[in-house]
């Protein structure tokens, strides 16, 4: 009677291990893939309704402007190159030896008032306020949400640094290296094909807690995508 109950006992277990491994399996890449994917977010921002006054130059040697900043409902954004921004905290990537352009501080700082660690956090880089754009009035603000897209992949960044009011399109030594972008400050970023999404109204708080910036920027990009 044991081994009949045994073996009933070993089939039950037989039938229902696969479906529980399965589900676990499908939970675990859930939770990998949490958030839209890049096509989902990109179809969103395919045209342009533009709200800047004017367009901004990737770099100070383009011949001519030609990045407006856009507006999508729910989010603004821009597609532009990526240049590396290593300002803030000195650290092995990030130095007056690695940058000729090496500022060690940051727009928007810490919980604790220190400048941001370029080489550790993924942040973007938003132009000075000027005639072009005002990103505040926009409803933008240091450590905001942002889903960066590049070659398919996506990288949620906050807002923590401002640039040169006349230039756009730049990111953290760790924003570029989280996209498989080169990340360094002397040869690296890359020229064009990047796409800025930055949620209007957004925190990530601490602006230093890339865990918080993910999923806060997750759920953002699921209701900007489900929305109309």
């Amino acid at each position: 009677m044991r081994k009949l109950v045994l073996l009933a006992i070993l089939a039950i277990a037989a039938a229902v291990l696969p479906t529980a491994l399965a589900s676990a399996a499908t939970t675990t890449a859930e939770a990998v893939q949490a958030g839209p994917t890049a096509d989902q977010i990109l179809a969103k921002v395919a045209s342009c309704k533009q709200i800047s006054n004017g367009k901004y130059k990737t770099d100070e040697d383009a011949g001519s402007a030609t990045v407006p900043v856009c507006d999508a409902g729910k989010a603004v954004f821009w597609k532009a190159d990526m240049d590396i921004d290593c300002d803030g905290q000195r650290t092995t990537q990030c130095n007056e030896n690695t940058d000729c352009c090496f500022y060690p501080d940051t727009a928007f700082p810490q919980s604790d008032g220190k400048p941001l660690n370029a080489a550790k956090l993924p942040y973007i880089v938003v132009p000075s306020s000027s005639s072009i754009w005002n990103y505040e009035k926009s409803g933008l603000r240091g450590g905001g949400s942002c889903a960066v897209i590049y070659n398919g992949k996506v990288e949620y960044a906050v807002i923590g640094d401002t640039g040169p009011n006349k230039i756009i399109g730049e990111a953290s030594y760790a924003t570029a290296k989280d996209l498989g972008i080169n990340p360094d400050p002397k040869n690296g970023g890359v020229d064009s094909g990047v796409t800025y999404v930055c949620f209007k109204n957004s925190a990530v708080n601490p602006i230093e807690d890339h865990a918080a910036a993910t999923s806060t920027g997750q759920k953002l990009a699921s209701a900007f995508v489900g929305g109309n």
